[in-house]
This record gives structure tokens, C-alpha cells and sequence, in this order.
């Protein structure tokens, strides 16, 4: 039977617990500032998109062009630069949003009290720095016992510990136990590190898409990946 647990010392500076209600303020916290991080990436991918160069050389010119004002080229860049920072931020804030509005909005109902679903927070010192949650999937394929894995999070001060793969491997060991086939998970192309780390613990890939309009605009795909259990 495949163990998951991770392999760490007595010392290690984390430990890995269920979810308690106490949590709910820092769970948020740790979410939220970690959805956030992707704006500024977002922002820059925006940028570096043929389409946005275009707009950026061609609203300055038309304006020159138009009212023989370089101030007002400059400041029609400006204005176009915020308005794009804006939109870089929305997806992730309607996320964030709508996720306290659902799932997280009473982890305890969503994940303590349901069949086959589970929430962990990684604590260090007695703060909570990272997170995880566990549900089941309600309609997986034909023949097939699925779990969604959802909300990997781990604050920046303490990335590097080996947090993420611990959370990771209570997840896949909480599915083990639960006698799910699979564990199934989504993430933006964007979030390479957890791209990585995914597929570095045994995820495969099994398709790509485009969440919304706007990720089809700024040419962000969600890709999906899947870890299945060898059959008994």
C-alpha cells in the first residue's frame, strides 16, 4: 500500500494538522495573499503579449497624431497601464472572492462535516502558513472514485521548507484511505512552480483550457492534471 506521509525530522519546523474553526482568519489570510502574488505575474504577462505592445504604441501615436500633444500621449499611457493592472488583478480577486463565498466560507461544513472531504493547515510556531483541502469530485467518470484537491497555499516567508510537499502527501495519503482511484486538481499555466511541483510528485497532465474570455484574451490556460492510485 503506497505511503504519502512526508519524511521529515522531529525538528522539522512545521507540523501538519485538520483544520479547527480558530484557523478560519489565518486560513483566509494565507489564501488570499496567495491568489494575490499572481496579480504583478499576470500583469506582466499582459505586457509582454504582442497585442498589449501594439495598443501601447499605437494609443500614444494616435494621440500625437490626433491632438499634437506629447503630455497627452504620456498620459494616455498611463491611464492605459492602470487600466490594464486592473484587469490583471480581477480574475484573481472574483476568485478569491467567490471562493469565501462557497467552499471557504464555512470550511468546517464544506470539508469537516461532508463524506470523503478534509481540510489541513501547516502550522509553524503556532501560525498558520499554509494550507490544503480535499473534496470529492460529484460526478467522476464511469467507474472511477475521484478527489479534487483544491487551495494549496503556503505563505512566502516559508516557502522552502518542504511544506508544499508535505501538504501535497497528506492529500494523496487522506485519498489513499478513502479509497478514491484519483486525485484531480486545476492550476493557470502561469503558476509554473506549482506546475512543477505537481508533476515532480507524479501528476499527469491530462489537458488544458481556457476558464473565461479574458484568460483566452491574455493567452492563460488552466491545465488540468491527475494522480491515480495503483489498482489494488
Amino acid at each position: 500500500m503506497p505511503r504519502f506521509e512526508a519524511q521529515k525530522s522531529p525538528m522539522a519546523p512545521y507540523h501538519i494538522r485538520q483544520y479547527q474553526d480558530s484557523d478560519y482568519k489565518s486560513v483566509v489570510d494565507v489564501f488570499t495573499k496567495g491568489a494575490e502574488e499572481y496579480i504583478p505575474a499576470t500583469f506582466r504577462h499582459v505586457l509582454l503579449l504582442p497585442r498589449t505592445l501594439l495598443l501601447l504604441i499605437g494609443v500614444p501615436l494616435t494621440l500625437v497624431l490626433v491632438s499634437d500633444s506629447w503630455l497627452l500621449a504620456v498620459v494616455g499611457i498611463f491611464f492605459l497601464l492602470l487600466l490594464l493592472r486592473f484587469l490583471a488583478g480581477q480574475p484573481w480577486k472574483e476568485y478569491v472572492a467567490k471562493c469565501l463565498q462557497t467552499d471557504m466560507a464555512d470550511i468546517t461544513k464544506s470539508y469537516l462535516n461532508a463524506r470523503g472531504a478534509c481540510f489541513w493547515v501547516a502550522e509553524s510556531r503556532g501560525q498558520v502558513v499554509g494550507i490544503v483541502g480535499a473534496l470529492p469530485v460529484k460526478d467522476p467518470p464511469l467507474g472511477r472514485t475521484q478527489g479534487q484537491f483544491l487551495h494549496l497555499s503556503v505563505s512566502s516567508q516559508h516557502r522552502g521548507q518542504g511544506i508544499a510537499k508535505a501538504l501535497v502527501r497528506t492529500v494523496l495519503q487522506f485519498a489513499w484511505d478513502q479509497g478514491y482511484s484519483d486525485v484531480v486538481l486545476e492550476t493557470s499555466a502561469l503558476q509554473q512552480g506549482a506546475v512543477t511541483l505537481y508533476l515532480g510528485m507524479g501528476f499527469q497532465k491530462t489537458g488544458q483550457y481556457f476558464r473565461s474570455m479574458f484568460w483566452r484574451l491574455v493567452d492563460i490556460c488552466f491545465i488540468q492534471l491527475n494522480y491515480s492510485f495503483p489498482s489494488a
